[in-house]
């Protein structure tokens, strides 16, 4: 693995643990860090010994508390949008990777914080975090893609009230309106990642990256349109030894140990 200034990276079991490591400024996204976050994603994507990705943030308080105000505030138009482009594109990796991604959500997840733990997958929030795009309270709309991405998790009238009034919600009604899939205690948040990467581990990869790129892709079709994306990748399934290993070990009750290779005719 290469070397980080701003993250922590740690290799366990197939699982990848990408803790954010600016805990003196909450972890704020700077330039600097969202440039490393793209790295290493790409790093961790390429890497056949990963199957899940978790990301955290360092410390008790803060996942992402944001991007950094103090380098961002002096921006001209130009940078502005490119600042978004940019943030934005890392961001697309995180979430068009082939690869599952879990986001631990502990403490502060505003701004870029939230809009980080929405490119992911699967959202596991800590008793003490709380969301929000707080950006219209700095004069700014949000733009490392929580405009897009809110209102598809949790419908276009919670996500205008968040982003309209800039208030914080818990991690109980994050839960709630569907923008995380379970809370836990601080002390059990890294262990309950970890114990539902290996629980996504054990399955098969090669369907699981289907069904993640068929979730991401469908969501922007016609349903019409959708199942038949749905439909190709189902067939494409039966051309895989894990099909036969999964369906082989179902009929005599056994557990499967899937390959994800493709091995079989077509």
């Amino acid at each position: 693995m290469s070397q980080y200034e701003n993250l922590l990276v740690e290799l366990d079991n197939g699982t990848a643990i990408v803790t954010l490591n600016r805990p003196k400024a909450l972890n704020a996204l700077n330039s600097s860090l969202m440039t490393e976050i793209g790295s290493v994603f790409s790093e961790l994507n390429a890497n056949p010994s990963v199957q899940v990705i978790i990301i955290t943030g360092a410390g008790q308080k803060s996942f992402v508390a944001g991007a950094d105000i103090k380098e961002m505030r002096m921006l001209n138009i130009e940078e502005g949008r490119k600042w978004a482009e940019k943030s934005e594109n890392t961001f697309l990796q995180i979430e068009e990777g082939a690869k599952p991604v879990i986001a631990a959500v502990n403490g502060y997840a505003l701004g870029g914080g939230c809009e980080i733990a929405m490119a992911c997958d699967i959202r596991i929030a800590s008793e003490n975090a709380k969301f929000g795009q707080p950006e219209v309270g700095l004069g700014i709309i949000p733009g490392f893609g929580g405009t897009q991405r809110l209102p598809r998790l949790i419908g276009a009238g919670m996500a205008k009230y968040m982003i309209y009034t800039a208030n914080m919600i818990s991690a109980e009604e994050a839960l709630r309106v569907g923008l995380v899939q379970k809370v836990v205690s601080q002390e059990e948040l890294l262990s309950e990642a970890k114990k539902i990467a290996q629980t996504i581990i054990a399955k098969s990869q090669s369907a699981v990256r289907f069904a993640k790129d068929a979730i991401n892709r469908g969501v922007e079709m016609s349903i019409p349109n959708a199942m038949q994306y749905e439909a190709l990748y189902f067939g494409t399934c039966f051309g895989s030894e894990d099909q036969m290993l999964g369906m082989n070990a179902f009929v005599n009750k056994e557990k499967a140990e899937f390959t994800g290779k493709f091995a079989k005719k077509a």
